[in-house]
């Protein structure tokens, strides 16, 4: 079976959370690049409004259903594919702001069964049929450093850094390299949980002044998908221009 960066196919990438934003933006930067794109998404309504403009630009990707959390259908996926070469564990959720003493059990369960658990299933389904030179790439959040009101989100956001560092021990040994990007504010729906005045109020306090695009993200996947970054692993790419050293302005 050919696999990784030294494969002279054109390579396999599955991008999960690909209907909208981010994920959207990772599947058509790396089509771009000549890459076979999986596009996970559980909103395959989405999927199917995505599709003709993909096939019009002549970009190759396909749109398929899939909730992450669900070990049976992530399983199928990867079997009906011929090999997998590239994996971007970029599904995720985000909740609006709740305070650490009003946050429920079922607030923790259902940030992570997706933002952990589906990063889990996904990646390691993936390293039992990926060979050497292959890539797994974990979308997590700057937001894992902390914030107010998010506990259960900054908590599923550490644990996927954490999850990446483990992973990129383990798999060293088989050649499979494991990275995690950290973004920082970036326009997607994501940003539809806040009011005006609390958007702008968190755009102030970017070092750029606004929230960036999504193609930001997109173009470190593909840097850490090719083979420039064949010696990296175990690193975590915080992409927030800088917020994340935490030094004020003077």
């Amino acid at each position: 079976m050919a696999g990784g960066y030294e494969s002279n196919e054109r390579q396999i990438a599955l991008v999960t959370g690909a209907a909208h934003g981010i994920g959207k933006a990772i599947a058509e930067r790396l089509a771009a690049a000549q890459f076979r794109v999986l596009a996970a998404d559980l909103d395959a309504e989405q999927l199917a409004l995505n599709q003709p403009n993909w096939d019009k630009e002549q970009l190759p990707i396909t749109g398929r259903k899939l909730d992450v959390s669900d070990r049976h259908g992530v399983r199928q996926l990867f079997e009906d594919s011929a090999r997998i070469d590239v994996v971007v564990n970029n599904a995720g959720i985000g909740s609006p702001l709740i305070s650490f003493d009003a946050l429920t059990k079922a607030d923790i369960m259902r940030i992570f069964e997706v933002n952990v658990i589906g990063t889990f299933i996904v990646g390691q389904e993936a390293a039992r049929r990926m060979v050497a030179g292959g890539r797994i790439i974990n979308i997590s959040s700057r937001g894992y450093l902390g914030g107010a009101g998010a506990a259960h989100y900054v908590a599923s956001k550490a644990a996927v850094v954490g999850l990446t560092r483990a992973m990129a021990i383990e798999l060293r040994w088989s050649g499979i390299a494991v990275n995690a990007i950290a973004p920082g504010m970036i326009k997607t729906r994501a940003l539809g949980l806040f009011d005006d005045k609390m958007r702008e109020r968190l755009e102030a306090l970017e070092p750029t002044g606004a929230a960036a695009s999504p193609a930001v993200i997109a173009d470190v996947v593909h840097f850490l998908a090719g083979a420039s970054a064949r010696f990296l692993s175990g690193e975590v790419l915080h992409v927030d221009g800088g917020k994340s050293l935490g030094i004020p302005r003077f």
